[in-house]
């Protein structure tokens, strides 16, 4: 209840504070010449810079010696070769809409809002927080003009009451959650790759019980979780949570769906059964169940297609190991793929209190950024982190370029980037390591794409009274469904989606979804 009334709060004072909005822009120049990322002054005039604000998330990957998010060797760089001088506002990834909203309600919101989730933009849109953009990109922008010209499925995610609200980009990919699993422990017990859901907890069972580190202990957590594992789980029964689906020409939300009940079973039987970490709850930022899959404790992990730096760190503590991608599993209700992303990436919106001037220096920010600026914030500098082999950009010492260069893409608001599998081996660099993992990366994108993830319709609708909806849901929800998983008999997964379907209903979710379903059939010939 506690959890309930703090989110209630904060969207009150959200609604009430948007007339007081107050960005963090300014007209301001700056005068303080930049340095470039070797620490010599450079000679850039700065003088007539405009300074804009921009938020991005904190992922804790700064290394100490580069410095931090809002100071290192990229935002020098940025600030000498920009139009603008950039003020970076870093947001806990993990906390990141909570930490906006408070900005927003104490008018310290800066002037570029950057987050992935479109419902949230769309409530800020709904709120007035931020601002229509469509007319200032036709006047003042040249790059990202053609390059929307060049994407048109993005126009659809960028508008939000028949407006213009936001800038994106199209993904690197659209892959997004992945599997994996010890391959030298599926040999050692002669196992093979789980493909339903009740192999799945066959082997699970079997990396518990059979010693496949050979230490002779019962030490063994089979699965290991991550910020995705719950989606993935989800995934397997086509329940997403904050998903709609279409059944028989009707919305109906993932979450109070009947078959829901698998989702809270599967979860239910796999904790029981000391499947997964019994600490699971506690371990919020998910580096305990991290440290299982790198320790060598655990044998399968949920988590995303690309997890390079915990394969690596796996590889130093056993270099036996053998982590390779696993395909989706399917379900009685057949098989889904894993997530996959809708074609824009982040979305960045413009603060409402800012002026036309302001958002002519963000537009001219945005052009470069599409145009010259994402390369190096991606790939770091030609003859340092990567050299040009075979027409690709081949990594010159892994360790070097995650020290110097892994963080900076957190910068990259604006990429023109295309993933290819094929490519993954060249760009590598040629140790051993780098190359089996660049082989195996390739194979996980490759499984992750090779299964539809099942969409029904492209983003959801948004309307204040779902948005209100699900913020207090939400927390409820996760109340019920963590006293299902981990209650033992207080409450069995039929009851728990008993309560799911009474909460949903109590606190309006009838009229949420007539609203939906008009929203729904006004829009439907427009939404494939």
């Amino acid at each position: 209840m506690k959890k309930l009334k703090q989110a209630m709060m904060t969207m009150m004072v959200i609604t009430m504070s948007v007339t007081m909005l107050a960005a963090c822009s300014s007209n301001k120049t700056v005068s303080e010449k930049p340095v470039n990322s070797s620490g010599t002054a450079t000679t850039v005039n700065e003088e007539n810079k405009k300074e804009i604000s921009i938020s991005m998330f904190d992922r804790g990957k700064v290394p100490t010696e580069e410095g931090t998010y809002e100071n290192n060797r990229w935002t020098k760089w940025i600030n000498e070769k920009s139009p603008v001088h950039v003020k970076w506002v870093p947001i806990a990834r993990n906390q990141a809409q909570p930490k906006l909203n408070a900005l927003i309600a104490a008018g310290e919101a800066p002037d570029l809002i950057w987050e992935y989730d479109r419902n949230y933009i769309s409530q800020l849109a709904n709120q007035g927080a931020i601002q229509p953009i469509g007319d200032y990109i036709d006047k003042y922008s040249t790059t990202y003009k053609a390059y929307l010209e060049k994407h048109p499925e993005l126009l659809p995610y960028l508008n939000f009451n028949g407006k213009i609200y936001a800038v994106s980009f199209a993904r690197e990919t659209l892959a997004n959650h992945g599997m994996w699993i010890r391959q030298d422990w599926l040999d050692k017990l002669g196992l093979k790759a789980p493909t339903n859901v009740e192999e799945f907890i066959d082997v699970a069972r079997k990396f518990k019980e059979g010693d496949p580190d050979g230490n002779g202990q019962a030490d063994t957590v089979p699965i290991a979780l991550s910020v995705s594992s719950n989606s993935i789980d989800q995934a397997f029964f086509f329940t997403s949570e904050n998903q709609w689906y279409v059944e028989d020409d009707k919305l109906q939300f993932g979450r109070t769906l009947d078959r829901y009940v698998d989702t809270l079973s599967f979860q239910k039987q796999l904790f029981d059964e000391g499947l997964i970490d019994k600490e699971y709850i506690t371990d919020t930022n998910f580096q305990r169940s991290g440290q299982l899959l790198t320790t060598g404790k655990a044998g399968i992990y949920l988590a995303n297609w690309d997890i390079e730096e915990l394969n690596n760190n796996l590889i130093k503590n056993d270099p036996t190991a053998k982590l390779v991608p696993l395909e989706s599993i399917s379900s009685k209700y057949g098989k889904n793929g894993l997530y996959q992303e809708a074609p824009p990436s982040v979305f960045t919106a413009f603060n409402s209190k800012m002026n036309e001037d302001q958002i002519k220096s963000a537009i001219q920010f945005i052009d470069w950024m599409l145009q010259d600026g994402w390369e190096p914030l991606r790939y770091g500098e030609e003859g340092v982190h990567f050299n040009i082999v075979d027409g690709v950009r081949q990594k010159t010492d892994p360790d070097k370029f995650k020290n110097e260069v892994a963080y900076a893409s957190e910068y990259a608001i604006m990429l023109d980037n295309v993933l290819r599998p094929e490519t993954f081996l060249a760009m590598a660099a040629k140790d051993e390591q780098s190359q089996n993992y660049a082989k195996e990366k390739g194979k996980s994108l490759e499984l992750v794409m090779k299964n539809k993830y099942r969409r029904d319709i492209p983003f959801n609708p948004d309307f204040p009274e779902l948005t209100q909806l699900i913020a207090t849901f939400n927390p409820i929800a996760q109340q019920i469904e963590a006293k299902v998983v981990t209650g033992g008999n207080s409450m069995t997964p039929a009851q728990g989606l008993n309560e799911l379907q009474k909460e949903w209903k109590r606190l309006g979710g009838d009229n949420v979804e007539r609203l939906a379903q008009a929203w729904y059939d006004a829009n439907k010939d427009n939404l494939n």
